[in-house]
Protein backbone atom coordinates (compact mmCIF):
# COMPACT_ATOMS: atom_id res chain seq x y z
CA UNK A 1 0.00 0.00 0.00
CA UNK A 2 1.18 3.77 -0.87
CA UNK A 3 2.05 5.43 1.70
CA UNK A 4 0.57 8.97 2.85
CA UNK A 5 2.40 11.65 4.41
CA UNK A 6 1.24 14.91 5.04
CA UNK A 7 4.28 17.03 6.92
CA UNK A 8 2.78 20.25 6.83
CA UNK A 9 1.00 21.93 9.24
CA UNK A 10 -2.48 21.92 10.13
CA UNK A 11 -4.16 25.35 8.56
CA UNK A 12 -5.19 25.90 11.96
CA UNK A 13 -1.89 26.54 12.89
CA UNK A 14 -1.32 28.67 10.28
CA UNK A 15 -3.94 30.77 9.00
CA UNK A 16 -4.60 32.49 12.61
CA UNK A 17 -0.50 33.53 12.16
CA UNK A 18 0.14 34.63 8.86
CA UNK A 19 -0.52 38.43 9.50
CA UNK A 20 -1.32 40.63 6.25
CA UNK A 21 -2.43 38.77 3.53
CA UNK A 22 -0.80 40.49 0.09
CA UNK A 23 -2.90 40.87 -3.43
CA UNK A 24 -0.90 41.04 -6.49
CA UNK A 25 -2.48 41.50 -9.57
CA UNK A 26 -0.04 39.47 -11.92
CA UNK A 27 0.38 39.97 -15.64
CA UNK A 28 0.52 37.19 -18.00
CA UNK A 29 1.12 37.63 -20.97
CA UNK A 30 -0.98 40.92 -20.66
CA UNK A 31 -3.54 39.41 -19.12
CA UNK A 32 -4.08 40.15 -15.42
CA UNK A 33 -4.98 37.40 -12.60
CA UNK A 34 -5.35 38.49 -8.88
CA UNK A 35 -3.55 36.30 -6.63
CA UNK A 36 -3.41 36.90 -2.41
CA UNK A 37 -0.51 35.67 -0.71
CA UNK A 38 0.60 35.91 2.72
CA UNK A 39 4.02 37.72 3.36
CA UNK A 40 5.92 34.43 3.32
CA UNK A 41 8.97 35.67 5.90
CA UNK A 42 6.57 35.53 8.72
CA UNK A 43 5.78 31.84 7.85
CA UNK A 44 9.25 30.84 9.31
CA UNK A 45 8.72 32.43 13.20
CA UNK A 46 5.70 29.92 13.09
CA UNK A 47 6.11 27.07 15.73
CA UNK A 48 4.28 25.34 13.46
CA UNK A 49 6.58 25.45 10.10
CA UNK A 50 9.42 23.88 12.69
CA UNK A 51 7.83 21.29 14.03
CA UNK A 52 7.24 20.56 10.23
CA UNK A 53 10.43 20.85 8.79
CA UNK A 54 11.85 18.66 12.13
CA UNK A 55 9.90 15.56 11.09
CA UNK A 56 10.28 15.99 6.81
CA UNK A 57 12.22 19.22 6.44
CA UNK A 58 8.94 20.92 5.07
CA UNK A 59 9.39 24.29 4.23
CA UNK A 60 6.66 26.77 2.95
CA UNK A 61 7.59 27.28 -0.64
CA UNK A 62 3.65 27.66 -1.14
CA UNK A 63 3.55 31.33 -0.19
CA UNK A 64 6.07 32.64 -2.54
CA UNK A 65 5.05 33.51 -6.07
CA UNK A 66 8.58 31.63 -8.37
CA UNK A 67 9.47 32.38 -11.32
CA UNK A 68 8.50 29.04 -12.53
CA UNK A 69 5.08 29.52 -11.70
CA UNK A 70 5.12 32.84 -14.43
CA UNK A 71 6.82 30.69 -16.85
CA UNK A 72 4.16 27.48 -16.57
CA UNK A 73 1.17 30.19 -16.53
CA UNK A 74 2.67 31.47 -19.81
CA UNK A 75 3.10 27.99 -21.32
CA UNK A 76 -0.38 27.49 -20.34
CA UNK A 77 -1.92 30.07 -22.41
CA UNK A 78 0.00 29.08 -25.65
CA UNK A 79 -1.80 25.47 -25.44
CA UNK A 80 -4.54 24.30 -27.47
CA UNK A 81 -6.52 23.14 -25.20
CA UNK A 82 -9.75 20.96 -25.78
CA UNK A 83 -12.47 22.74 -23.42
CA UNK A 84 -13.30 19.93 -20.59
CA UNK A 85 -9.77 18.77 -20.49
CA UNK A 86 -8.56 17.82 -16.80
CA UNK A 87 -5.50 18.67 -15.47
CA UNK A 88 -3.78 18.16 -12.43
CA UNK A 89 -1.40 20.84 -10.92
CA UNK A 90 1.05 19.62 -8.56
CA UNK A 91 2.72 21.53 -5.67
CA UNK A 92 -0.04 23.79 -6.49
CA UNK A 93 1.13 26.62 -4.35
CA UNK A 94 -0.60 29.97 -4.80
CA UNK A 95 -2.71 28.09 -7.72
CA UNK A 96 -1.37 30.67 -10.65
CA UNK A 97 -1.04 28.22 -13.41
CA UNK A 98 -4.22 26.05 -12.40
CA UNK A 99 -6.20 29.40 -12.54
CA UNK A 100 -4.62 30.47 -15.79
CA UNK A 101 -5.53 26.67 -16.86
CA UNK A 102 -9.13 27.47 -15.91
CA UNK A 103 -9.34 30.46 -17.73
CA UNK A 104 -8.44 28.18 -20.90
CA UNK A 105 -11.60 25.91 -19.84
CA UNK A 106 -9.70 23.43 -18.74
CA UNK A 107 -10.85 21.14 -15.27
CA UNK A 108 -8.26 21.86 -12.11
CA UNK A 109 -7.36 19.57 -9.56
CA UNK A 110 -5.13 21.85 -7.41
CA UNK A 111 -2.60 19.87 -5.40
CA UNK A 112 -0.34 20.11 -2.66
CA UNK A 113 1.00 18.15 0.55
CA UNK A 114 0.27 21.86 2.22
CA UNK A 115 -3.39 22.38 3.27
CA UNK A 116 -2.73 26.09 3.28
CA UNK A 117 -1.71 25.94 -0.01
CA UNK A 118 -4.65 24.45 -0.79
CA UNK A 119 -6.89 26.95 0.80
CA UNK A 120 -5.26 29.58 -1.09
CA UNK A 121 -5.00 27.94 -4.28
CA UNK A 122 -9.11 27.61 -3.93
CA UNK A 123 -9.66 31.26 -2.24
CA UNK A 124 -7.50 32.63 -5.84
CA UNK A 125 -9.24 30.50 -8.25
CA UNK A 126 -12.68 32.10 -6.93
CA UNK A 127 -11.41 35.48 -6.55
CA UNK A 128 -10.74 35.16 -10.61
CA UNK A 129 -14.48 33.63 -10.85
CA UNK A 130 -13.62 30.15 -10.79
CA UNK A 131 -15.68 27.59 -9.14
CA UNK A 132 -15.31 24.58 -11.29
CA UNK A 133 -12.11 22.85 -9.76
CA UNK A 134 -11.37 20.41 -7.43
CA UNK A 135 -8.40 20.19 -4.53
CA UNK A 136 -6.47 17.57 -3.24
CA UNK A 137 -3.84 17.00 -0.57
CA UNK A 138 -1.45 15.00 -1.80
CA UNK A 139 2.00 13.97 -1.26
CA UNK A 140 3.31 13.04 -4.98
CA UNK A 141 6.08 10.90 -3.69
CA UNK A 142 3.21 8.57 -2.54
CA UNK A 143 0.95 8.36 -5.61
CA UNK A 144 -2.49 7.02 -4.86
CA UNK A 145 -3.09 4.14 -7.17
CA UNK A 146 -6.69 5.31 -8.36
CA UNK A 147 -5.31 8.52 -9.96
CA UNK A 148 -4.78 8.87 -13.47
CA UNK A 149 -5.23 12.11 -15.50
CA UNK A 150 -4.24 13.41 -19.12
CA UNK A 151 -2.39 16.50 -17.75
CA UNK A 152 0.03 17.56 -15.76
CA UNK A 153 1.56 20.81 -14.75
CA UNK A 154 4.44 21.76 -12.10
CA UNK A 155 6.59 24.51 -11.81
CA UNK A 156 9.41 24.61 -9.91
CA UNK A 157 9.51 21.28 -8.56
CA UNK A 158 13.37 20.35 -9.66
CA UNK A 159 15.22 21.85 -6.76
CA UNK A 160 16.53 18.70 -4.45
CA UNK A 161 18.21 15.63 -5.90
CA UNK A 162 16.41 13.70 -3.88
CA UNK A 163 13.11 14.29 -5.57
CA UNK A 164 14.12 13.70 -9.02
CA UNK A 165 13.16 9.60 -9.25
CA UNK A 166 10.07 10.13 -7.13
CA UNK A 167 8.51 13.35 -9.30
CA UNK A 168 9.54 11.20 -12.34
CA UNK A 169 7.96 8.25 -11.26
CA UNK A 170 4.55 9.86 -10.23
CA UNK A 171 4.75 11.31 -13.62
CA UNK A 172 4.96 8.10 -14.95
CA UNK A 173 2.60 6.06 -13.05
CA UNK A 174 -0.57 9.37 -12.90
CA UNK A 175 -0.39 10.27 -16.64
CA UNK A 176 -2.52 8.88 -19.00
CA UNK A 177 -1.56 6.86 -22.42
CA UNK A 178 -1.18 9.68 -25.11
CA UNK A 179 -0.52 12.49 -21.84
CA UNK A 180 1.39 15.69 -21.40
CA UNK A 181 3.27 16.87 -18.46
CA UNK A 182 3.59 20.57 -18.95
CA UNK A 183 6.97 21.08 -16.04
CA UNK A 184 8.84 24.60 -16.07
CA UNK A 185 12.60 25.22 -13.90
CA UNK A 186 14.70 27.99 -13.34
CA UNK A 187 18.03 25.47 -14.30
CA UNK A 188 18.99 24.77 -10.44
CA UNK A 189 21.71 22.50 -10.31
CA UNK A 190 19.54 19.50 -9.77
CA UNK A 191 18.34 20.30 -13.87
CA UNK A 192 20.97 18.35 -15.38
CA UNK A 193 20.39 14.92 -13.39
CA UNK A 194 16.54 15.50 -13.85
CA UNK A 195 17.39 15.43 -17.83
CA UNK A 196 19.76 12.79 -17.62
CA UNK A 197 17.23 10.37 -15.94
CA UNK A 198 14.50 11.29 -18.12
CA UNK A 199 16.78 9.85 -20.51
CA UNK A 200 18.19 6.64 -19.21
CA UNK A 201 14.35 5.62 -18.24
CA UNK A 202 13.69 6.81 -22.05
CA UNK A 203 10.92 9.33 -21.54
CA UNK A 204 9.41 11.48 -24.28
CA UNK A 205 10.52 14.76 -23.79
CA UNK A 206 11.35 18.24 -25.83
CA UNK A 207 12.81 21.59 -23.81
CA UNK A 208 11.79 25.59 -24.54
CA UNK A 209 13.45 27.99 -22.80
CA UNK A 210 11.10 30.44 -21.24
CA UNK A 211 11.55 33.94 -19.36
CA UNK A 212 9.51 35.47 -16.26
CA UNK A 213 9.32 37.68 -14.05
CA UNK A 214 7.89 40.87 -12.29
CA UNK A 215 7.10 44.08 -14.80
CA UNK A 216 9.71 46.19 -14.40
CA UNK A 217 12.01 43.45 -12.29
CA UNK A 218 14.79 41.39 -13.07
CA UNK A 219 13.89 38.15 -15.81
CA UNK A 220 14.37 34.96 -14.68
CA UNK A 221 15.44 32.72 -17.76
CA UNK A 222 14.68 28.46 -17.15
CA UNK A 223 13.42 25.44 -19.16
CA UNK A 224 9.92 24.33 -19.77
CA UNK A 225 9.67 21.00 -20.31
CA UNK A 226 6.97 19.16 -22.52
CA UNK A 227 7.17 15.24 -21.15
CA UNK A 228 4.70 13.11 -23.01
CA UNK A 229 3.42 9.16 -22.80
CA UNK A 230 2.99 7.21 -25.66
CA UNK A 231 -0.95 6.28 -26.62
Amino acid sequence: MPHESFPSPAPEAMLDKLGPIVRETVLVEGRPFLIDHPESDRLMNVPAVHEAFAKDEYMPYWADLWPASRMLAKAILHEPWTAGTEALEIGCGLGLPGIVALSMVVKVIFSDYDACALRFAADNARLNGYKDFRTLQLDWRYPPDDLRVPVILAADLVYEMRILAPLLAFIKKVLLPGGLCLLTDVDRVPSKAFKELLQAEEVRYTTKMMRAGEPGGRRVKGTLYRITMPP
